[in-house]
């Protein structure tokens, strides 16, 4: 059939048509980087059909099989395009070599965030689950007298974008991965919900009068979200006040992932600011 506009499309959908397909974009990263907004944002598109839940197929249910994944998948019409999001694909190592095999020309898209910050939203998410952890600090250093980070911890292993990166640059032209930054998409989110919707080659729909920015929350929601004419805020466990961290530890932290984060703006060709 036609497009996904109109009447006739939506006549199609409600008729069950449309068919189930394999994404043609996957966002794949970063955990705690802020894909949960960059996915709700999106779905705000007419075009866009994704997963809400994430499947983590390339990283835990492969086996399953592609035609397991493929039913996971909402029905899309011809013109529209099938999303899903899992953030850990971007630290496992056979995830590149999977997507790749599934399309060679699958759409990335990672949203990173100051690796410092993005580790201590990880740690806190992990400590509203099990409050009994360790310290950050503790967590931090493999020997605090020396000073030597413990980078086998996941959540500092996340952060180390560049060494990441190089795994998927066997697989991928850096042109086929897209990097969202995720203190802009805080700050302005209709400005890199376009740069996305270029990189999707959708029609730039998704504008700033989607967008309120909630005070409470520190974030912006949408005015409405998919499907609803409620406005729209993330759930209860996004923008969780985070901890207070010794600035020692910080400042060390800062100091580890320098050469790190100026490798991955040369990577990518974009400086992130993050120093």
């Amino acid at each position: 059939g036609g497009g996904a506009a109109g009447t006739a499309g939506t006549l199609a959908l409600l008729l069950g048509e449309g068919s189930k397909r394999l994404p043609q974009a996957i966002i794949i990263g970063v955990k705690k980087g802020g894909t949960r907004a960059l996915l709700e944002f999106l779905r705000v598109h007419p075009d866009v059909r994704a997963v809400g839940a994430e499947p983590h197929f390339f990283d835990r249910n492969y086996e399953r099989g592609l035609a397991w994944y493929r039913d996971l998948m909402p029905r899309t019409l011809e013109g529209q395009i099938t999303m899903e999001k899992t953030p850990s694909y971007f630290v496992t190592k056979e995830a590149p070599a999977r997507i790749s095999s599934m399309s060679k020309g699958t759409k990335l898209i990672v949203v990173v965030r100051d690796p410092v910050t993005r580790a201590i939203s990880d740690y806190t998410q992990t400590l509203s689950k099990k409050p009994d952890i360790p310290t950050f600090e503790s967590l931090t250093f493999k020997n605090r007298t020396t000073g030597l980070i413990d980078t086998s911890w996941s959540a500092i292993q996340i952060g180390i974008y560049a060494k990441h990166l190089e795994n998927w640059l066997l697989y991928f032209p850096i042109g086929q991965i897209l990097f969202v930054s995720g203190e802009r998409l805080i700050s302005d989110p209709a400005g890199e919900l376009g740069r996305v919707q270029d990189f999707l080659g959708l029609k730039r729909i998704i504008t700033d009068k989607h967008f309120y920015f909630n005070k409470t929350k520190g974030f912006p929601c949408l005015k409405k979200a998919e499907g609803s004419s409620k406005p729209h805020c993330l759930g209860k466990t996004k923008g969780r006040t985070h901890p207070d961290i010794d600035q020692e530890v910080v400042q060390r932290l800062r100091d580890f992932y320098r050469p790190f984060n100026m490798k991955f703006y040369q990577m990518t060709g974009q400086d992130f600011g993050w120093d």
